[in-house]
């Protein structure tokens, strides 16, 4: 079967400073350090499972301080590899008012991207605060699709503070206003949305152009509602993410496996969905 992963990070060093003191607070939370990987190891680890791989950009740069792991770098990691990694997604730094404009035109129209991410704990922002329109405005006239974390994130987490993250950015009303103000984006939300997943529920089956896609999570984890509905009112709308390298892949596949889903609807998550919703 083929298997379209919407969410990997390229989990080289350019990512990792990216992230600033986010990072070292992680590994302490999750007891776990990262290492940075060479390009040729992640590509080859993606061949190795079979995963089809959307890399994913990283800017918040007004937040850490730390250089972004630039849409030049994920472009360029792309293109060198074609038969494993599909597209990427952009990243902006919304603070960055018209330079964040002038790059999302840039990593459209140049660099060929398949559109933007944004995380808005890490980046200290709710997607749906009026003072970043603009952006979106552009993004809009661009007719590409923005992919936005939803719910909560180890990024912070157990850290006097959260290290000024405020979880509240990431809830999925956030989401279904700016669904509403700009109906002709395509949205898709990432992660189950953890502690507001049956919001995110009803974004997701309110908003007709709100897909979604659950990396970061472990599917055994879901909530019993996201579970039914996977299978049922979501059917069309839900898409595959790891969240690489926060996951292993074969935990990954063994429990969306255990969840026992007809053939015919994983087909629609690992790979359907995001061909007709993303064109990939």
């Amino acid at each position: 079967m083929r298997i379209v992963d919407l969410h990997c990070y390229p989990n080289t060093e350019p990512w990792i400073k990216s992230q600033g003191p986010y990072v070292e607070a992680l590994a302490k939370y999750w007891n776990r350090s990262w290492t940075a990987k060479t390009e040729a190891e992640v590509v080859a680890e993606f061949k190795k499972v079979g995963v089809k791989a959307v890399l994913v950009a990283f800017d918040i740069e007004t937040v850490t301080g730390t250089p972004p792991c630039s849409n030049d770098y994920v472009a360029k990691m792309r293109d060198d590899n074609p038969d494993v990694i599909l597209q990427a997604w952009a990243a902006v730094d919304p603070f960055k008012d018209k330079a964040a404009i002038e790059e999302a035109k840039r990593a459209i129209k140049q660099l060929r991207m398949l559109g933007f991410h944004f995380h808005p704990i890490m980046g200290h922002f709710s997607v749906d605060d009026r003072r970043l329109y603009p952006l979106w405005e552009t993004i809009n006239e661009l007719q590409v699709p923005v992919m936005v974390d939803v719910g909560t994130t180890g990024m912070g987490a157990g850290m006097p503070g959260g290290l000024g993250a405020i979880l509240r950015h990431a809830h999925p009303a956030a989401i279904d206003r700016l669904a509403a103000d700009f109906p002709d984006l395509s949205i898709v939300a990432a992660h189950p949305g953890w502690p507001w997943t049956e919001e995110m529920i009803a974004v997701a089956l309110h908003k007709g152009n709100v897909s979604w896609e659950l990396s970061g999570w472990s599917p055994k984890y879901f909530p019993d509602a996201l579970k039914r509905d996977i299978k049922g009112r979501l059917k069309d709308k839900i898409m595959f993410g790891s969240d690489y390298p926060s996951i292993a892949y074969d935990r990954l596949f063994r429990e969306w496996q255990e969840l026992g889903y007809s053939d015919e609807l994983m087909e629609k998550i690992f790979h359907g969905n995001a061909e007709r919703i993303l064109g990939l």
